[in-house]
């Protein structure tokens, strides 16, 4: 596996190293060892899908609060998504930047998200399915959400949104919510 941190401490792209033969390829996705090596939360309790018909489907962006802040573990298992985190770590240098990462079924690349990000992606393809593993469970009234168009973020989504669900468009803004 190869891990490149990103320009957010603690959030990592990480692609599956192939060995190919006649037959297609094989690598690993994940690993325990590898993944502690690079000082990463490795306790994941559950795994989440999340089937999208239609592109420029947007979700996000999300997280839960503490004490029940999650890790994440993203891919793409079918079509492709722009996955997107934002740092809302008060003590990070980056504090409030972003990064977005196109995730495919053909690239096999991963994204760690760290806990105290939030976290959305939209569709680039119709039928896309997104995978991730978390380290905590859903926990109702924990969750938390930010507009994906939130001006203090300034996001650059490579597609216009057409699909986003009423709560999502409920979200506040970050200095809304930080207020209230």
């Amino acid at each position: 596996m190869i891990f490149t941190e990103t320009k957010l401490k603690g959030a990592y792209l990480i692609e599956v190293s192939r060995i190919a033969d006649e037959r297609g390829f094989f690598g690993r996705s994940y690993c325990k060892n590898e993944f502690e090596k690079y000082g990463l939360n490795t306790n994941a309790v559950q795994a989440n899908l999340s089937y999208n018909e239609k592109k420029g489907t947007l979700r996000g962006m999300h997280m839960q609060h503490a004490p029940f802040e999650e890790t994440k573990l993203v891919r793409c298992t079918r079509g492709a998504i722009y996955d997107v985190i934002v740092d809302l770590r008060p003590e990070s240098a980056t504090f409030k930047s972003w990064i977005g990462a196109e995730l495919t079924a053909d690239n096999y690349i991963m994204l760690y998200v760290p806990e105290g990000f939030a976290h959305g992606f939209i569709t680039l393809e119709d039928h896309s399915d997104v995978a991730y593993q978390v380290t905590q469970f859903y926990t109702p009234g924990a969750e938390q959400g930010y507009r994906y168009d939130d001006p203090s973020f300034d996001i650059k989504w490579p597609i216009p949104p057409v699909i986003i669900s009423e709560k999502d468009r409920r979200h506040l803004l970050f200095e809304d919510n930080i207020t209230a």
